[in-house]
């Protein structure tokens, strides 16, 4: 019997271009491979105790004779490659029509109305790396009082203020107005707030983002184990990508290492059914900024303190180490990249050195988190139970 699952998503920790890939503009895109490659090695060896190396396609790293987890990859099906779309893929959603983009900034029709909604005009409105638009607009915002408007090949409408322009009560209003207008026909899939500090040549955004995003359009293994009065705890951003839909308790969190110790005092408690814990830095502060360096240097700090996590699992927990999409560091532009996503599992009822093959889906993580559970399975996903326990 599994009273609880941890889901453990390394944010864009993509192992490797799936077969449509090209045609999301992402040829030969590989975030851990590449990362290796260019950094001329990695240092993780806890990951690889688990099966990391194990996992067909990975590359930079070896296999090991007899890994103490179950191991694979998964590709997308839905359209997309975005954090809203894994993730809800992840929970067992298929995101056919794929969320509305803007990759030239948004029309002057809606930038008009928000201006007048907000009372201020906006700055940007270009896609942008949220660092560089910053630094870029950063001192005419502070002289104006103008937020900063950008997206990227994301479905994202970010809006960027100095906490001292602007308040962060008063950005997350200005947010909650950006989230009620873009919805049907101009909806995006999230409205994130990116308050920073400082001043020119040296802005530093702050741990206060937050992300307002769209309802999940069916139930998500989420709502299922909620329905079924088991806990559903969310760490990090999980509780913003779902719009709070199926989460009965959630901690936001300032960092990676913040994320593993918010995750280890919740595997702590007597809970039953779902930890969801997203661990962001990697997309965030390294993928999107294209830092082979930095992301190499976070894969392993992360690397150090999984022992920690593992020792901290009960009898009946399972923990699943994931990613929701790719982030390749030395690929062109900032955005995300298309790819394959790795699958550990572990846990003392869990089978070693399991090889659970390429899932078609991300949504067999959801359906597998189901079947352990012993509750309804989400419309979409096949279980691997069966080949874990």
């Amino acid at each position: 019997m599994i009273n609880r699952v941890n889901i453990f998503v390394l944010d864009s920790v993509g192992i490797g271009e799936l077969p449509d890939s090209p045609a999301f503009g992402d040829k030969g895109v590989d975030t851990f491979g590449n990362i290796v490659k260019a950094c001329g090695g990695i240092q993780i060896p806890n990951l690889l105790k688990l099966g990391f190396g194990n996992i067909e396609g990975v590359k930079g790293v070896d296999a090991i004779a007899a890994p103490l987890g179950a191991y694979g990859r998964a590709a997308e099906k839905s359209n997309g490659k975005d954090t809203t779309t894994g993730h809800w893929e992840i929970a067992g959603l298929h995101i056919e029509q794929p969320f509305q983009t803007y990759p030239e900034g948004f029309p002057k029709f809606i930038m008009d109305a928000f201006e007048e909604k907000i009372g201020r005009k906006t700055l940007g409105n270009i896609p942008a790396s949220g660092t560089e638009i910053i630094e870029q607009l950063g001192p005419e915002h502070m002289k104006t009082g103008s937020p900063i408007i950008y997206t990227s090949a994301d479905s994202v409408f970010q809006i960027a203020a100095h906490e001292e322009i602007i308040p962060i009560d008063e950005l997350y209003q200005i947010c909650e107005i950006a989230r009620e207008m873009l919805m049907g026909e101009i909806q995006v899939a999230r409205v994130i707030a990116r308050p920073f500090i400082g001043s020119p040549g040296n802005f530093e955004r702050t741990s206060n983002r937050r992300d307002y995003s769209v309802s999940p359009f069916e139930p998500t293994l989420l709502d299922i184990a909620k329905n079924n009065g088991l806990d559903v705890i969310a760490v990090g951003k999980i509780e913003d990508i779902f719009n709070g839909q199926g989460i009965t308790e959630a901690v936001h969190t300032k960092d990676n290492m913040d994320g593993i110790d918010q995750t280890i005092e919740y595997l702590k408690r007597d809970s039953k059914g779902i930890i969801f814990t997203n661990l962001v830095d990697f997309d965030a502060k390294y993928g999107h900024r294209r830092d082979p360096q930095g992301y190499r240097q976070a894969l392993e700090a992360f690397d150090l303190r999984l022992p920690e996590l593992l020792e901290r699992l009960k009898e009946d927990d399972i923990i699943i180490l994931t990613a929701d999409h790719g982030n390749d560091p030395t690929y062109k532009g900032t955005d995300h990249t298309r790819e394959y996503i790795p699958i550990l599992v572990y846990g003392k009822k869990v089978k070693q050195n399991v090889n659970i093959g390429t899932r078609t889906s991300f949504a067999d993580i959801a359906a597998t988190v189901a079947d352990l559970l012993s509750i309804e399975k989400p419309a979409i996903g096949t279980s691997f139970k069966e080949l874990i326990i």
